[in-house]
């Protein structure tokens, strides 16, 4: 793909569209969906609104008590299985389950993260983010690629954000092992290295059909803040200096709903076939990233997460990491 596959499309949806708007017209009896931290915030919406259209959606979880107790309320067909992305044998185990359990996945939502969280170590001794928001999914995701070519126009979706503007791959220390550790930056790459996993995979499922994207799905507040003070909330511009939502993020943020929005219609509309490995914001396709527009650091797409290079060179460096994992 290039930075012209970056074209919006005539959308009947916008930024505040809520996930079951966007599902409306759809019906997904009998598809299949796996969705990563799909028991908290918009993945707890995506969820929902996936099995109120008729999905059976199964929902890998970390924390048992924590699922029972948010899932207990959404009616459909909801189940659950053990797994910890920062854990590659339970993301190794979930996969073989649900290949010996599944015949078919039609959506795959790589929707859990962590956010500028203080520096830690998972795996083999991965920054956390990078292990978590990407390669945790990227393990997944080849875990489950037998059902993926399995299954006729199979979707991925995976979450990036707009924060993938505060940093392209560091490829010589993506792991912060030689530089100083920058929780921002290295949310960042993370959020690229999912836009340039989607574009990747979108090529490796061409054979049967299948589609990946990556999305944005907007300022939100959810458990994903946990990590930041009220203090830094505040200098972002997200809270006032009373603690509450500041007018810019009254204005700009999403609520849980709208959040899950564009990851269900990146799942599910017909307006995206043929778009394989675009990143979407808004209910759409994002423009390229506009440098004079005021709201360059909010919309739109870089270059430096749409390059292709960049992806099979981030692809290949990723399956080198899990073999020595």
């Amino acid at each position: 793909m290039s930075m012209s596959d970056q074209t919006p499309v005539q959308s009947e949806f916008h930024a505040k569209s809520t996930g079951d708007e966007v599902l409306s017209a759809i019906d997904l009896n009998g598809k299949t969906a796996v969705v990563t931290g799909g028991y908290s915030g918009i993945g707890l919406e995506t969820a929902r609104s996936l099995a109120a259209k008729g999905a059976s959606v199964v929902v890998p979880v970390r924390s048992p008590g924590k699922a029972a107790n948010a899932l207990a309320a959404i009616p459909g067909d909801v189940r659950t299985a053990p797994m910890d992305l920062s854990d590659l044998a339970t993301v190794r185990s979930f996969a073989e389950s649900m290949n010996a359990d599944l015949s078919s996945l039609d959506l795959l939502i790589n929707n859990a993260g962590i956010m500028a969280c203080p520096e830690a170590r998972v795996g083999p001794g991965w920054e956390s983010q990078f292990g978590i928001c990407h390669l945790g999914h990227f393990a997944l995701t080849q875990g489950l690629m037998p059902l993926l070519l399995n299954t006729e126009k199979a979707r991925v979706v995976s979450l990036s954000s707009t924060a993938h503007k505060m940093s392209g791959i560091n490829w010589d220390d993506v792991h912060y092992e030689h530089t100083e550790y920058d929780k921002w930056q290295a949310y960042g790459q993370a959020k690229t290295a999912i836009a340039l996993f989607a574009n990747g995979l979108s090529r490796r499922l061409q054979e049967s059909g299948g589609l990946s994207f990556s999305v944005h799905p907007g300022g939100i507040f959810t458990p994903l803040q946990r990590h930041l003070s009220k203090e830094e909330m505040i200098v972002l511009g997200w809270l006032g200096e009373d603690g509450e939502p500041s007018e810019l993020a009254k204005a700009g943020f999403k609520s849980p709903e709208q959040g899950a929005s564009t990851t269900l219609w990146a799942a599910t509309s017909p307006l995206l076939e043929g778009k394989a490995g675009v990143y979407c914001e808004d209910c759409n396709i994002a423009a390229p990233t506009d440098p004079e527009s005021p709201m360059a650091r909010y919309l739109g797409v870089d270059a430096h997460a749409c390059d292709d290079d960049q992806a099979e060179r981030l692809w290949d460096q990723s399956e080198t990491y899990l073999q020595d994992a």
